[in-house]
C-alpha cells in the first residue's frame, strides 16, 4: 500500500498524473489519511507527501471546483492535521504541516469558518528549531492580515475572554531573531487596525500594560546597549555593529509611532504613559543622541508636547516623587519616574491575567465589560479577585489596567497643559517687547527659574573645543520645529518658529547668537566645526530670524554674520594659490553642493555621528560629517564654509547670487558651434591625433575657455568649433584680497 501511495503522491505516470488535481484524487487521500491515523518512522514521509498533495487539490478547487472543498469540509479532514500535529511525528511533518497551512490560510478565506484555528496557534511546539519558529510566525503574520470585523470573532473569544492570535504573537516581541520581532510587530499593528471594540478593551485591560512595561524596558536596555557601544568606540572600529544597532532603535521607534498614528485612544494613552515615565523621561530627557530622534519619527501630539514640555520649560523636580495613598495595602508608596525592570516576564503576566479572567466570569457570567466608564466600584472583602476589579474599574476610566498585585509599573498621568494656560500665555505674548521676549526664552528675567535642559541646549552651543554635542543640539531643534504634533505656542515660549510660522517680530536672541558663534568657529583656521554641523546651523538661524515679510535680524547680529563672512574669505585666502586646481576644486565643490543639499533626516539616522569627530578618511564617514584630513581637504572644507556664510549672508540681505557660479553652461561654446572669427586673435597650431595624424587648426581664447576651430568653406571670417576646454577663472573677491596682500608684501 505505501509503495502504491508514493506512485500516486510523486505523480506517477499514465491517468493518475493527469487527474492529480480531482475530487477523486482527494477521496483517495483522504483515505490514505485515515489508514495512516499514527505516525511512525515508515509512514512520515507518506504522510508528509499526502498533506502536500492535499494542499494543492484544495488551491485547486478553491478556483475550479468547489466540490473539492465541501467534501474537505464533509470529512473534516481538518480534524486528521491537528491529530497529526499533537503527535510527536518530529520536525519534518511540523514544518510540511506548517506551510500547509500557511499555503491553505492565505489563499482560502473559508478555512477561518471551523474553530480548528486556534488549536494550531496554542499548540507547543518546538520553537528551538528555527525553521519550526519561521514557519510558525509566518502562520501567525498570514493569519492576522485575514482580520477584520468580520472575521475577528474567529480568533477573539468574547464568552471566554481570549485572544490566542495577540497573546501568543507578542511573546515572541523580544525573540533574539531580528524578522521574528519585526513580523510580531506586523502582528500586533494588524490587530490594533481592527475597530472591534470588545477586542480593544480586552487588549487594553489584559495586555496593554503587561505588553507595553515589557517593551519599554526592552527598548530602553537596547538603548544602553547602543550607549555602551558608544562609549568604548572611541577609534571608530564597531561601525558596523552601532549602525546596526542604531537601525534597530529606528524601527522601535516608527514601530512605536505606527501605534500611535493607529489612534486607538485608549492603548495609546496607556502607551504614551509607559514611554513618558518608563523611558523618554528617565532616559532619553537626559540624551541629546536621542532626544532628536523621537521628534524625527515620532508626532503623536500628547506625547511630543509632553516631551518639549520637560525639555524647554522643565526642571529636575520631574523626576521628584509623587507620594500617594495605597488603596489596596493603606501604605504611602512613591510613584517615581524611573526605567525600571517589570517584575513579571510578559508570558507569566499574561498567564495570571487570563486566570483572572476566568474566575471572574465564572463569578459573574453577566457583567458587564470592565473597560465601560459606567461600571460600579466594588470593594473588597475576602476575596483579591473583587478588589482586581475595582482596580481595574479605576485604571479603564483613564485606559490604564495593571496587570497584577505585585506588579511595580507605576502609571503617572500626564500633565497637559490646559487650555487655559495656553491663552493666558498668547495674551501675555501680545503684551511684551521684543527684549522681554528674548529675554523669557532664555530664562534670564525670572527669578529662581530652573531649566536645566534648556540651558544644556544652550550650553552645548558653545563649541570652541568640539562640535560633538553641539550637532546633536541642532538636530533636536531642527526635529522639534518641523514636528508636526508639537503645539506652535510651545515652541514660541522659547521664540523657536515651527516650519510654518506666521507673521514674527523677535526672535530668540540667546539662540541666535549661538548660531552665529558657531560660524564664526567654522571660519577659523584652527576650527573643529564639521560642515554638517555648519549647514544645519544656518538652516536653522534661516528659520529663526525669517518671518513672511523678510528678515527680521537685528543689525547686530547681522554685522556679526558678515564678520564671519568676511574671516572665511580671508581663511580661503589662505589656499587660492596654494592648490593648482583650486579653482576646479572650487567650481566642483559649489556644483556638488548645488545638486545635492544636506539631507537632514538621513542626517539624523547616521550611526556616525555618535561616535567623537574624527579627522581621518579611512574610517569611510562621509567628509561633511568629519574634519578635514590633508591640505587638499581643508582645501575643499575652506570652499564649502565660503559658500555657506555667503549663501546665508545674501539671504539674509535679500539679494540675489550674481557671480556663482563662475561658469555657466548655457554661457559655454560647445562642439561644433559655428564662431564669427573676425577681429579675434588666432593662433595656428598642428594638432597630432591618436592615431598620429596630423590636423590643421586655429587657437581661439575668449574669457571661460580655449578652443580649437577650422575655417568654415561656406562662410569667410567663420569656424566650426572641433574642441572647447575651460579655462581656469579668477575669483573677484578671493583675488582682490590676495592682491591687496601681494601688493603689501611688495612694499
Amino acid at each position: 500500500m505505501f509503495g502504491r501511495s508514493r506512485s500516486w503522491v510523486g505523480g506517477g505516470h499514465g491517468k493518475a498524473a493527469r487527474s492529480i488535481h480531482s475530487l477523486d484524487h482527494l477521496k483517495y487521500m483522504y483515505h490514505v489519511l485515515t489508514k495512516n491515523t499514527t505516525v511512525t518512522d515508515h509512514n512520515r514521509n507518506l504522510l508528509v507527501e499526502t498533506i502536500r498533495s492535499i494542499t494543492e487539490i484544495l488551491i485547486w478547487g478553491d478556483q475550479n471546483d468547489s466540490s473539492v472543498f465541501d467534501f474537505f469540509l464533509e470529512k473534516n479532514m481538518f480534524v486528521f492535521f491537528l491529530n497529526i500535529l499533537r503527535q510527536k511525528s518530529g520536525r519534518y511533518v511540523c514544518v510540511q504541516l506548517l506551510q500547509t497551512l500557511n499555503i491553505l490560510f492565505e489563499n482560502i478565506d473559508y478555512l477561518l469558518s471551523n474553530n480548528y484555528v486556534n488549536s494550531i496557534i496554542v499548540h507547543k511546539f518546538d520553537f528551538s528549531d528555527e525553521e519550526i519558529m519561521a514557519y510558525y510566525i509566518s502562520f501567525l503574520k498570514t493569519l492576522s492580515l485575514k482580520l477584520n470585523n468580520h472575521t475577528v470573532h474567529f480568533f477573539y473569544n468574547e464568552h471566554t475572554n481570549d485572544f490566542a492570535l495577540y497573546t501568543e504573537a507578542i511573546k515572541f516581541f523580544n525573540h533574539p531573531e531580528s524578522m521574528v520581532r519585526i513580523a510580531v510587530r506586523t502582528i500586533t499593528l494588524n490587530v490594533y487596525k481592527v475597530d472591534n471594540q470588545p477586542m480593544l478593551h480586552y487588549i487594553r485591560d489584559k495586555t496593554a500594560v503587561p505588553y507595553f512595561s515589557n517593551l519599554v524596558w526592552f527598548i530602553g536596555s537596547h538603548v544602553i546597549e547602543l550607549d555602551n557601544c558608544v562609549q568604548t568606540d572611541e577609534e571608530h572600529r564597531n561601525r558596523g555593529k552601532l549602525s546596526d544597532l542604531v537601525a534597530e532603535h529606528l524601527d522601535h521607534l516608527h514601530y512605536l509611532n505606527d501605534i500611535l498614528i493607529i489612534n486607538c485612544e485608549f492603548l495609546n494613552d496607556v502607551l504614551t504613559d509607559h514611554l513618558l515615565n518608563r523611558l523618554f523621561l528617565p532616559l532619553y530627557v537626559y540624551s541629546l543622541v536621542n532626544q532628536n530622534k523621537v521628534f524625527l519619527i515620532i508626532h503623536y501630539a500628547p506625547l511630543v508636547n509632553s516631551l518639549a514640555e520637560v525639555i524647554l520649560n522643565g526642571d529636575l523636580s520631574v523626576f521628584s516623587s509623587k507620594v500617594e495613598q495605597d488603596i489596596q495595602k493603606n501604605t504611602t508608596k512613591s510613584s517615581i519616574r524611573c526605567f525600571i525592570k517589570p517584575t513579571e516576564t510578559l508570558e507569566r503576566s499574561l498567564e495570571i491575567n487570563k486566570q483572572k479572567g476566568k474566575k471572574r466570569v465564572q463569578k459573574r457570567p453577566n457583567y458587564k465589560n470592565v473597560g465601560e466608564e459606567d461600571e460600579e466600584e466594588r470593594g473588597s472583602d475576602d476575596t483579591q479577585d473583587d478588589l482586581d476589579k475595582t482596580k481595574g474599574t479605576e485604571a479603564s476610566s483613564k485606559g490604564i489596567r495593571t496587570s497584577s498585585e505585585n506588579e511595580e509599573i507605576e502609571m503617572v498621568i500626564m500633565e497637559r497643559c490646559k487650555l487655559s494656560e495656553l491663552s493666558i500665555s498668547a495674551v501675555t505674548e501680545q503684551n511684551t517687547t521684543d527684549e522681554e521676549k528674548s529675554a523669557a526664552a532664555s530664562g534670564s528675567d525670572i527669578t529662581n527659574w530652573n531649566r536645566p535642559f534648556l540651558d544644556m541646549v544652550y550650553n552645548a552651543l558653545d563649541c570652541a573645543e568640539d562640535d560633538y554635542y553641539a550637532l546633536f543640539v541642532l538636530c533636536l531643534l531642527y526635529a522639534m520645529s518641523h514636528n508636526k504634533g508639537i503645539d506652535p505656542v510651545k515652541l514660541e515660549r522659547i521664540q523657536l518658529p515651527a516650519q510654518h510660522a506666521g507673521e514674527r517680530n523677535s526672535y530668540n536672541h540667546v539662540l541666535a547668537e549661538g548660531l552665529i558663534r558657531i560660524m564664526n568657529y567654522a571660519a577659523q583656521p584652527d576650527g573643529k566645526i564639521r560642515l554638517a554641523t555648519l549647514e544645519l546651523g544656518c538652516l536653522l538661524l534661516k528659520q529663526l530670524v525669517f518671518s513672511k515679510n523678510g528678515s527680521i535680524i537685528k543689525d547686530i547680529h547681522l554685522a556679526c554674520l558678515e564678520g564671519a563672512r568676511e574671516e572665511s574669505v580671508h581663511l580661503l585666502r589662505r589656499f587660492y594659490k596654494g592648490e593648482e586646481i583650486f579653482l576646479d576644486m572650487f567650481e566642483d565643490e559649489y556644483r556638488s553642493m548645488t545638486i545635492k543639499p544636506m539631507n537632514v533626516e538621513y542626517l539624523m539616522m547616521d550611526a556616525s555621528i555618535l561616535l567623537p569627530p574624527t579627522g581621518t578618511p579611512l574610517t569611510g564617514i562621509d567628509f561633511v560629517k568629519r574634519l578635514p584630513c590633508g591640505d587638499v581637504e581643508r582645501t575643499r572644507r575652506a570652499i564649502r564654509v565660503f559658500f555657506m556664510l555667503r549663501s546665508l549672508s545674501l539671504h539674509l540681505r535679500d539679494e540675489p547670487e550674481t557671480q556663482l557660479p563662475l561658469t555657466r553652461e548655457e554661457d559655454l561654446i560647445k562642439t561644433d558651434d559655428v564662431l564669427d572669427l573676425n577681429n579675434s586673435d588666432l593662433i595656428a597650431c598642428t594638432v597630432i591625433t591618436k592615431d598620429g595624424g596630423q590636423v590643421q587648426r586655429f587657437l581661439a581664447v575668449d574669457i571661460y575657455q580655449m578652443s580649437l576651430v577650422e575655417p568654415d568653406v561656406a562662410r569667410l571670417g567663420w569656424g566650426v568649433v572641433k574642441f572647447a576646454g575651460l579655462l581656469q577663472p579668477g575669483l573677484p573677491e578671493v583675488e582682490k584680497g590676495a592682491a591687496e596682500g601681494d601688493r603689501q608684501k611688495a612694499n
